[in-house]
């Protein structure tokens, strides 16, 4: 399983550097779009893809899928407005990501299941009968 590589540059090092997001400085934690960490782990039954995504509501969550590629998506908007006598304040807060992920054909797409516990976003993506390990057997000699 991979990320979505979404920059084919002919000179990756020098363009990343230009047109990277934390440019202008302060890094991207102060644009209020960073992508979350991503733990993948697979063991012999499939793989587990966790986010770590604290203090959001599952309900901002979308995960979706479209031949073989897994796009999980939030986005969260508020608006606090404050009125007092000669003036009205007005805060606008957006937050927003989107992470895709190209899965390999041995994932049964039909049996993906997430959850959201304690600010981490946990899907697992069972593998295949077919992909499964086989148990060890012996084969007689005719």
């Amino acid at each position: 399983m991979s990320t979505v590589n979404r920059n084919n540059l002919a000179f990756p090092s020098l363009m990343n550097e230009l047109f990277r997001p934390d440019w202008f400085g302060g890094g991207m934690e102060n644009l209020n779009n960073a992508l979350p960490a991503v733990n993948i782990i697979e063991n012999e039954k499939g793989f587990s893809l966790e986010l770590s995504v604290p203090g959001r509501k599952k309900e901002d969550f979308s995960i979706e899928m479209e031949n073989d590629l897994l796009t999980i998506s939030y986005e969260s908007k508020t608006e606090d407005t404050k009125e007092e006598e000669n003036y009205t304040r007005r805060e606008f807060v957006h937050n927003a990501f989107k992470r895709s992920f190209s899965l390999p054909k041995t994932i049964n797409v039909d049996k993906i299941g997430a959850r959201y516990e304690e600010g981490i976003l946990k899907l697992a993506l069972p593998k295949k009968d077919e992909a499964l390990p086989k148990p060890k057997r012996m084969i007689e000699l005719s």
